[in-house]
């Protein structure tokens, strides 16, 4: 229940949110609002087609982000490798932040993988329910 100490004021609202006349129906000593109302409120939300035809479009962005950041991360990390590969040990930093590197490109490269998978996957079965 919605408490509301001023309901004339509440139901102007609710009127000119949903653009017609609606009833409010209070107890004088409570004034709550029955759930006739809270109907009314709860059920003004849509979805739009457009919606999802833009979840389509984000998708196959950030799969083509996320490749060619694990490309660009995947070659610092060669970089920075053969920068100082000399001196092969745990305590050369470049070394060291390179093989991470290394190691960060592949994980966001099987990540993107896993998204486009997914997505194409949910495609191909809205695809298949159209069909039957």
């Amino acid at each position: 229940m919605y408490l509301h100490p001023n309901l004339s004021e509440f139901r102007s609202n609710i009127e000119h949110s949903l653009n017609k006349t609606c009833k409010v129906c209070y107890t004088k000593k409570k004034k709550t609002l029955t759930k006739e109302t809270e109907v009314i409120i709860m059920t003004t939300k849509t979805v739009t087609v457009s919606s999802v035809r833009h979840n389509e479009r984000d998708v196959q962005r950030l799969v083509n982000w996320m490749t060619g950041a694990a490309w660009s991360i995947l070659t610092i990390g060669i970089l920075l490798c053969l920068s100082n590969v000399q001196h092969f040990s745990d305590r050369n930093p470049s070394l060291m932040v390179g093989l991470g590197f290394l190691v960060g490109s592949v994980f966001i490269y099987v990540i993107r993988t896993a998204i486009h998978l997914v997505h194409s996957r949910m495609q191909q079965s809205d695809s298949d329910d159209i069909q039957l």
